[in-house]
């Protein structure tokens, strides 16, 4: 006789009852983000080719949008702007009416408190040469970038932002965010810093749907090194120095690790971004027929939270929540 096994952890996994009852990590629509593209000039949604079911949104598209994912029990959406100007300086960014600046307005009075509007923080969609900052030559000049940053940062807060995410990886940003939006009396404002960005090949169609590629150069001067670990938690440790409420890690599948090595050292609400080409390999395999996209975009976002994140900002948010649902 075959001896019996002593421990038989299938026992706990041999119906869906038993393997809800005792999963180890649960995803709600209220761990999801939503980002949303608003482009100034436009009487309809755009489509995003190489984004499939994502589009440009006008404001009052976006604004039903909002609508339509606070219904669904989604914690935010993270708005990105398409202006219809842009210059060196970037000066739409920080404009009363700027693209999003409008649209935060519109979709607060849509959902008020029933979701965060938060406000994605760059130079990179105003600037005609599509980098993160000022520019002194070919170079980002860091400390000019970052005085704009504040005033980007209180143009957002101004508006009704709920919280402003600073994504340019500038040395120094979130210091320079928090005195500006303290010194304008929106000391309650909190910055959801984009603390560990890396240089990745994965942010290609996010380029086509915010319209922000560089027009010479790359951004790996201020974007981390993909080889990098160490140099992510020293980064996630001076934004929290410098006054971050919460972290975000993008991209996310490929850095799990970090994502959890950041929770672990530091225990901060941390946000993890899963970027425009994870979307896009899964949609494209799944209308090759090659995977389920439902099972395989839990799938995914289950493991992102169980490397330790709080929120998961996906371009999969509404089909996620409703699957959910």
């Amino acid at each position: 006789m075959t001896p019996f096994p002593t421990e038989r952890p299938r026992r706990l996994r041999s119906t869906w009852a038993l393997r809800a009852a005792f999963a180890e990590t649960r995803l709600h629509p209220a761990n999801l983000i939503a980002p949303l593209f608003l482009k100034a000039g436009i009487d309809a949604p755009v489509p995003i080719a190489s984004m499939p079911g994502v589009v440009q949104h006008t404001r009052d598209s976006a604004r039903k949008e909002a609508r339509a994912l606070a219904g669904l029990g989604v914690s935010g959406v993270l708005l990105f702007g398409v202006p219809a100007r842009k210059d060196p300086l970037g000066t739409e960014a920080h404009s009363p009416t700027g693209v999003i600046q409008q649209a935060i307005r519109a979709i607060k009075d849509e959902v008020s408190d029933e979701m965060a509007v938060i406000a994605d923080l760059c130079l990179c969609e105003y600037t005609d040469h599509g980098h993160c900052g000022l520019l002194a030559g070919d170079e980002v000049d860091n400390d000019s970038t970052i005085e704009v940053y504040g005033q980007i940062a209180c143009s957002q807060a101004q508006a009704g932002a709920d919280v402003v995410a600073p994504s340019g990886m500038m040395d120094g940003q979130v210091k320079a965010i928090r005195a500006a939006l303290d010194d304008s009396g929106f000391e309650h404002t909190p910055i959801l810093s984009y603390a560990v960005k890396y240089a990745s090949s994965f942010y290609g169609p996010f380029r086509d749907a915010a319209e922000g590629a560089p027009r010479f150069g790359d951004r790996r001067s201020h974007q981390q090194d993909p080889a990098n670990y160490r140099e992510a938690l020293r980064e996630a440790q001076l934004d929290i120095g410098e006054g971050a409420d919460a972290l975000m890690v993008k991209p996310a599948l490929g850095y799990l690790d970090i994502v959890r090595a950041v929770k672990d050292h530091f225990n901060y609400p941390v946000a993890t971004y899963s970027v425009s080409g994870e979307y896009s390999m899964i949609k494209a395999a799944a209308a090759n027929g090659w995977l389920d996209e439902r099972a395989a975009v839990l799938e995914a976002l289950t493991s992102m939270r169980r490397a330790g994140a709080d929120l998961i900002v996906t371009y999969s948010t509404r089909s996620a929540a409703e699957w959910l649902s």
